[in-house]
């Protein structure tokens, strides 16, 4: 009789393949090991004509590895585990199971039965195949006429001459200027590229350097340096203007005097010497000098 192997879903993993002979217990010769065939009868029948037969010759199939074909769908656990027992008395290991006869013809129906998935490509895939299939045809026609599938660069060659880049120069950045709200305390000092604003108050022992102008919105009693890249054109104004020390580019001015000023005033160098004049009057530095 021709059967057909359908394997279980157990610890073992066979492939399945077909047999011929008469459904009783059989232990025969396969390329992959041994194949006993428990079928056509009881099990405690065909295990022990099986049992009779390894004893017959115990040594004969030991080290080698065994199939049981069964004719039912799913081999009592306890089955299986006595013909695992038995097997490994005569050094045989159990490597998979099967079943034969019509339970194998219907599970392999059922198996046709399934409806087979359908794969639907997206359309980045199709993309995908038409740039794969693109790229096949070229590499075909390159081989048609000689030439690599894949152009080879010739990193020996020069490289054309392209247009000369350029020449880079270097920007120098424009002064910004700072803006600070808030008393600037004794022992705090503020430097800056460019001119300061301040809105509050300068106490003694507070300082100002700046590249630019000073403005101070309120009391300039520390000291002041505007221009201090030898700018003798920058400015310092204050609403009062009482400062410790002020500095134009390499000017310097000191007045340990307390003078009420009730208007703004502006300090800037006149004939290499710092002048002090009101706002009002900023216009007319030119030709007033004061102290």
């Amino acid at each position: 009789m021709q059967g057909r192997l359908a394997h279980f879903a157990q610890p073992w993993a066979l492939h399945a393949r077909t047999f011929r002979g008469s459904q009783m217990t059989q232990l025969r010769g396969k390329g992959t090991g041994l194949e006993v065939v428990l079928a056509g009868q009881p099990f405690d029948e065909a295990l022990a004509e099986l049992a009779d037969r390894l004893g017959q010759r115990p040594q004969f199939y030991r080290g080698s590895e065994a199939t049981a074909v069964f004719d039912v769908a799913e081999p009592d656990p306890e089955d299986v585990a006595r013909l695992g027992l038995l097997l490994d008395e005569h050094g045989i290991a159990l490597r998979g199971l099967a079943v034969c006869g019509p339970v194998a013809d219907a599970l392999e129906a059922r198996r046709e039965k399934r409806a087979k998935r359908e794969v639907t490509l997206s359309d980045s895939a199709r993309s995908l195949v038409a740039d794969f299939a693109g790229a096949r045809s070229d590499i075909a026609q390159r081989r048609r006429k000689g030439e690599p599938s894949v152009p080879r660069v010739d990193f020996r060659r020069k490289p054309e001459p392209t247009a000369e880049a350029p020449a880079l120069r270097v920007v120098e950045a424009a002064p910004q200027t700072l803006y600070h709200q808030g008393t600037l305390r004794g022992g705090q000092s503020l430097h800056q590229v460019g001119s300061i604003v301040i809105v509050g108050d300068v106490n003694p022992g507070a300082e100002l350097v700046a590249s630019g102008d000073i403005v101070v919105f309120g009391r300039l009693a520390g000291t002041a340096h505007a221009g201090a890249q030898g700018d003798a054109a920058a400015r310092i104004y204050a609403l009062d203007l009482c400062p410790t020390q002020l500095r134009i580019a390499t000017c310097i001015a000191a007045d340990s005097t307390q003078r009420g000023n009730s208007e703004p005033e502006v300090a800037a160098v006149r004939e290499n010497r710092i002048v002090i004049v009101s706002y009002r009057q900023a216009h007319t530095l030119e030709e007033e000098a004061v102290r």
